[in-house]
């Protein structure tokens, strides 16, 4: 990976001739790829499985295929965005001397039609309009976030594990909340390590029944 990095602007030059500029938009079970290719009059776009080797030989074809079209291939470029895949692909590429990037999807300005059609031909064409911005130095177009490595990526694992959980917390918390105030109970403490106790003792206070199960409390004072 590059020493110098700039996250809303690439700091070296871009040389189409020689460069293949590649963006892929990615499913769990397909990749589709887009292409500019010196000496191909069209941009080539390409599904296959989503598997790394089978991109990086794809990648070697249309760089051959640019050679016996006049023009040698001293750079490939990559972009996708960066989502659950993580890095990995990314780190995978750079390891096989292929620039890798991922692009913050929110970075990327989406206008009202694409919105309104949205297929992966449009995200592709859209990423790559994105990314050939970035290539060529030119700001606001989109950013991209660092590679990690992998033991900087592990460490960072508890701490995002840790924030799910205490979304997911949170939202459990709220719907029950949501659930008690249909039956005008308010400002109840959910998080005391007694709550269930306590919700007992006021359902036996009010004179609510309860399943034969439930295990009786005295109710509160």
């Amino acid at each position: 990976m590059p020493q110098s990095f700039d996250a809303s602007r690439s700091l070296t030059a871009l040389e189409q001739d020689n460069t293949i500029v590649a963006v892929i938009e990615m499913s769990k079970a397909k990749w589709l790829i887009a292409a500019l290719v010196p000496g191909f009059k069209r941009q080539p776009l390409k599904k296959i499985d989503a598997d790394a080797p089978s991109l990086l030989k794809l990648m070697q074809r249309w760089r051959d295929e640019a050679a016996q079209a006049g023009h040698t291939i001293k750079r490939i470029a990559v972009a996708y965005e960066a989502a659950g895949d993580g890095f990995w692909l990314a780190r995978w590429l750079w390891a096989r001397d292929i620039e890798a990037y991922a692009i913050h999807p929110a970075s990327v300005a989406v206008s009202r039609e694409h919105r309104r059609a949205k297929t992966d031909r449009l995200d592709t064409e859209l990423l790559m309009r994105a990314f050939l911005g970035w290539l060529r130095g030119e700001k606001r177009h989109c950013s991209m976030a660092a590679i990690p490595t992998l033991e900087e990526e592990d460490a960072r694992r508890p701490n995002r594990e840790r924030q799910t959980l205490v979304g997911e917390q949170t939202r459990l918390i709220n719907r029950i909340k949501a659930i008690l105030a249909r039956f005008g109970i308010r400002s109840f403490r959910l998080s005391l390590r007694n709550a269930a106790d306590r919700l007992i003792a006021i359902r036996i206070a009010e004179g609510t029944p309860l399943p034969d199960n439930t295990r009786r409390v005295a109710p509160l004072a």
